[in-house]
């Protein structure tokens, strides 16, 4: 059974109309499956960016506590080399006891990545040390640590605690 040409045609403009409405439709998913996948994408990367900033704050956050507490036995170290020197002439017991302590101080400073820093002999780098003063000493260059005062310290390359020092001039 054939159609009359006006009613074909009507089916024929329908059928477009179907076809065209159905590829607006498509075209509109896809549209919208894109901005979604982009939106998706943005995230995922703001959120590994979070995740890198926050891994990096944690990591910055212990040293920063490591160096406090560094900090601290440090003193300590300083305080019993003290009565090390004062000890000349005290019974060897005393002596061998604050030598045993300020050896497990000095493990355990070494255990957790603090180094000592001993600058006699190098050049004075005001980075890592304190000019307390300086002298002039026959055959030493200018500007070369000629004494040290006390120790400076490191924990993972981060100074701790400059070493004082004399300097020539």
């Amino acid at each position: 059974m054939t159609l009359p040409p006006e009613q074909e045609q009507e089916e024929q403009n329908e059928a477009q109309e179907v076809e065209a409405d159905f590829e607006k439709l498509l075209q509109d998913a896809h549209r919208e499956r894109d901005e979604y996948l982009e939106l998706a994408q943005r995230t995922k990367a703001d959120f590994e960016n979070y995740r890198k900033r926050m891994a990096a704050d944690v990591k910055a956050a212990q040293v920063r506590g490591k160096v406090e507490v560094a900090r601290e036995v440090i003193e300590a170290v300083d305080n019993l080399e003290r009565a090390l020197e004062a000890a000349d002439g005290e019974p060897e017991g005393l002596r061998a006891g604050v030598e045993m302590v300020l050896s497990g101080l000095r493990e355990t400073l070494a255990r957790n990545g603090v180094e000592v820093v001993d600058p006699k002999g190098e050049k004075f780098d005001p980075n890592r040390h304190e000019a307390l003063s300086t002298q002039p000493v026959e055959g030493a260059e200018s500007g070369v640590v000629v004494e040290v005062l006390q120790k400076g310290y490191t924990l993972d390359d981060q100074l701790v605690r400059p070493a004082r020092v004399v300097v020539s001039s």
